[in-house]
């Protein structure tokens, strides 16, 4: 729809709702997806043009259009799919599914079947907003014509629109304020949010150092390089990814918390705050689909005052709740080129609607107007054809944003070269091979690549280069190697994949890093070397710089006794072979080597090396004594709760009660009976103490469930801490001999274990306390899958306190399963309180009970 000031907005606005009318008639669809981010708009477009015949969408960014490119191609194949963007056009003869940026987007929708607009609140952009403005006015589909964007767009849309169908999406997760979080504390898979380069650099620079680096995306970019530094964050490389306000728009990140370093930034006129539907763009980036995000503020930064959300844009962000657009930029999209003078009327024209606004002058008309007011250049436009062809000259994006100066002068040596017709090959090739240059920092490397756009750009007009097939493909080529180069810069710089594996590793269970010791006594970690051994002293990487090395040795204190364990494995195993431990001793095969002697505690014994070994050389026989205490100490790891139990015992502040218990549980291997365990002397606030030392107090044991497993058991067997008959595997029930073995309790003719038998009580008396009476019943499959069986599962529990009841026949003549046992429980005998010293109960009913009576 053009509108050229008052002349023809009267009759735009009639042609338009005629222009509805026709559409309905032809069963033309126009509707409006409305919502936040994360609600699946470009997803639903996706859908909607694959079930068409043929299909255009029209993107904010190049590398939105790629992505879905890529979608729609593995869908309908190469032939069938075109992507067309200012500096790349792939679009194979007779494709029928256009992914377009918006400036690249046809304007009456290339007589699609479908067209959608992605982001059409960029309509109210400064600088683009008149261009989303013409598509979305004029874009239509033959069959449906989709408009996405932010709610905000709803009053406007319908005003300039009139019988739109508008729906809206909620937002698939929520999305929570989290307050201001310093960078040292910043959850993992977060992204930082800055608005200068400097800015990003700093932040990029302080997570490198102390969270082993971070993915960087900025809108000077190339796409091929913000997809590789998306790529890190994505396959979980780095942690963290810091980015400028590109990342509000269209990239689609498994971001779970957005920090923003700034809450202002420069719009190319004044520094300002950001507005809150600025700000829940960005920091709708956290969370995708039904994942949860939050976001909050860097605490510590100096941007410029205190970086602070308000509580009136915590609730409009949380809420999603923004001030509506009411007006839209809008520039004649189809200007006359009669004259220069005219055109630039044209493109300075006013529209009268309320809706729209003059858009502000973007760098194409301020270069047109510098250009056009120099005579060596207004002199020779003078026909329609040439005025055409200098707009399209300017209309040259700033790609190296370098303001209207520069950028006139750049569209002004083109000129030159245009005006006579066309750029030769030679000339475009020596351009671009100045520019295919990989040296270079990364600055350096932005520039060559926002300047080997603007050419990219050049060879793909149709009419502008010689060999333009040719040359676009050479374009091409020098930007993906440059952007291979700026990859790896920015890696370099930005990346310690050193520290970034032990950041991410730091806090976890040791068992699952993987620390290696190779050969030459190079100790690694997840394959980077962080430092070696000199025989069992651990000397961490001379080449590490300070951050790394508190690192290093923070990591290589928690792997150290399993890196000597592994050194000592593989020394001893060369002076003696393999060890093991039977009757107190170690032994290789049947020779004895060394007498296990007590030691400060019953799981940690000594070794005292037999005569034959005692021989050696003072300096060897040391070597080989620290080797067989390392070995012994990996061996010995299945202890590690009964040695817990034997250092707590040693602690004064344990308490005598304590004390006496925990030495009572280690001497008789981690199980006593609760009659011999003294509970009632223990006070109530030193049972917490026993929990965290793993000891569990049962209804018949006293035991440590984390020995009852065959290592440990085997072990405290083999040293000759526990002299009991020895359980191999440790089965649920067994045969009950003359002695039960250790960790085993008695249930009539079997045996349990003592922790299942716990089990076993725990669930009748869960039924107990839910049947709230003195009667309940209890499930026998439980003791039945156990292996236990019902005479001797009953036996059990009358020594738990558990009494059964009388069963309860079938009336005559009746049939059915039989009516459930029911129990009833007192506390075992051991547990009652036990009556007072010199003092007896009166007989019921004699004078003395009377008289007890009126007492009480």
């Amino acid at each position: 729809m053009a509108i050229r000031g008052n002349r023809v907005a009267a009759a735009a606005l009639d042609s338009h709702i005629a222009a509805i009318v026709i559409s309905s008639r032809t069963d033309s669809r126009l509707r409006a997806v409305l919502g936040p981010t994360n609600t699946g708009k470009t997803h639903l477009a996706i859908e909607r043009m694959c079930g068409h015949s043929s299909g255009a969408i029209g993107f904010p960014l190049r590398l939105l259009a790629r992505e879905v490119y890529d979608k729609v191609r593995a869908i309908k194949g190469d032939a069938a799919t075109a992507l067309i963007t200012g500096e790349e056009r792939i679009e194979p003869p007779g494709a029928r599914y256009l992914l377009c940026t918006a400036e690249a987007m046809p304007r009456d929708g290339g007589d699609k079947a479908f067209v959608a607009l992605d982001e059409a609140q960029l309509s109210a952009d400064r600088e683009r907003g008149h261009i989303f403005t013409d598509r979305l006015l004029n874009a239509r589909g033959r069959e449906e014509t989709l408009l996405l964007g932010a709610a905000t767009l709803e009053p406007v849309v319908k005003a300039l629109l009139p019988g739109i169908e508008i729906s809206e999406r909620p937002r698939f997760s929520t999305l929570t304020h989290a307050g201001a979080r310093k960078l040292s504390r910043l959850p993992p898979r977060s992204a930082v949010v800055a608005f200068s380069i400097e800015q990003v650099y700093a932040v990029a620079e302080m997570l490198r150092r102390f969270r082993g680096g971070a993915a960087v995306v900025m809108g000077a970019l190339s796409p091929e390089t913000r997809n590789r530094q998306v790529e890190l964050f994505q396959n979980g490389e780095v942690d963290y990814i810091v980015a400028t306000d590109a990342i509000g728009m269209g990239l689609n990140l498994d971001v779970s918390h957005v920090a923003f370093a700034a809450l202002s930034k420069f719009d190319g006129i004044r520094q300002r705050r950001l507005t809150p539907a600025e700000m829940a763009q960005i920091a709708g980036r956290a969370g995708r689909h039904q994942q949860d995000g939050t976001f909050g503020t860097l605490a510590g930064s100096r941007s410029g005052g205190p970086v602070e959300f308000t509580e009136d844009e915590v609730f409009a962000i949380e809420n999603h709740r923004f001030a509506p657009i009411t007006r839209l930029f809008w520039r004649e999209a189809e200007p006359r080129f009669d004259s220069l003078g005219l055109l630039l009327a044209d493109l300075e024209a006013r529209p009268d609607m309320d809706q729209l606004a003059p858009a502000p002058e973007a760098i194409d008309l301020a270069v047109l107007k510098r250009l056009a007011g120099d005579p060596g250049f207004a002199g020779g436009v003078t026909t329609p054809g040439m005025v055409r062809r200098f707009w399209e000259a300017c209309q040259l994006p700033d790609f190296r944003q370098q303001g209207v100066e520069m950028h006139s002068r750049f569209i002004a040596r083109l000129w030159r070269d245009l005006r006579e017709g066309y750029l030769g090959a030679d000339y475009v090739a020596a351009r671009i091979g100045e520019l295919d240059r990989t040296q270079g920092d990364i600055d350096t490397l932005q520039g060559r690549i926002a300047a080997i756009r603007s050419w990219a750009y050049i060879c793909q007009r149709p009419d502008w280069v010689l060999a333009r097939d040719e040359m676009a493909a050479r374009a091409r080529a020098a930007e993906a190697r440059l952007s291979d180069a700026l990859h790896q810069r920015l890696t370099e710089r930005f990346v310690n994949r050193r520290t970034a594996v032990l950041m991410k590793t730091m806090g976890k269970d040791a068992g699952l890093l993987r620390v290696a010791l190779e050969d030459g006594d190079q100790v690694t970690v997840e394959g980077h070397p962080i430092g070696h051994l000199e025989g069992f002293r651990f000397v961490v990487d001379a080449t590490a710089d300070q951050e790394d090395r508190k690192l290093m040795l923070a990591a290589a204190e928690r792997h150290l006794p399993q890196l000597l364990a592994e050194k000592a494995q593989k020394l001893v195993h060369s002076e003696l072979g393999d060890l093991r431990i039977a009757q107190g001793a170690v032994w290789r095969g049947e020779q004895c080597v060394a007498r296990l002697e007590p030691g400060k505690t019953r799981a940690s014994p000594r070794l005292e090396l037999t005569k034959e070994l005692g021989k050696l050389d003072p300096a060897h026989r040391s070597r080989l004594e620290e080797a067989l205490a390392h070995w012994l100490e990996g061996a010995l790891a299945p202890l590690a709760p009964l040695n817990a139990l034997e250092q707590a015992a040693l602690d004064p502040e344990a308490g005598s009660e304590v004390r006496a218990l925990l030495l009572t549980l280690a001497d008789r291997g981690g199980t006593v009976h609760r009659e011999a365990a003294g509970l009632a002397q223990i006070p109530k606030e030193k049972r917490p103490l026993l929990r965290r030392l793993g000891v569990m107090i049962g209804a018949l044991d006293v035991f440590v469930p984390a020995l009852l497993k065959p290592a440990p058991r085997k072990l405290m067997h083999l040293i000759g801490i526990d002299k009991r008959p020895l359980r191999e595997t440790m089965e649920a029930v067994i045969p009950a001999g003359k002695q039960v073995p250790a960790g085993y309790r008695r249930a009539g003719k079997q045996a349990i274990r003592v922790d299942l038998a716990e089990k076993l009580f725990r669930a009748a008396h869960d039924s107990r306390a839910k049947s709230g009476g003195r009667q309940f019943t209890v499930d026998s499959a439980l003791a039945t899958s156990m292996g236990l069986l019902p005479d001797n599962a009953g036996r059990l529990m009358r020594d738990a306190g558990f009494r059964p009841g009388n069963s309860r026949a079938l009336p005559e003549g009746a049939f059915g399963p039989p009516a459930p046992l029911l129990w009833s429980w007192r506390a075992p005998r051991k547990d009652r309180r036990p009556p007072q010293p010199g003092r007896t109960q009166a007989r019921e009913g004699s004078a003395f009970a009377e008289l007890a009576k009126l007492v009480r």
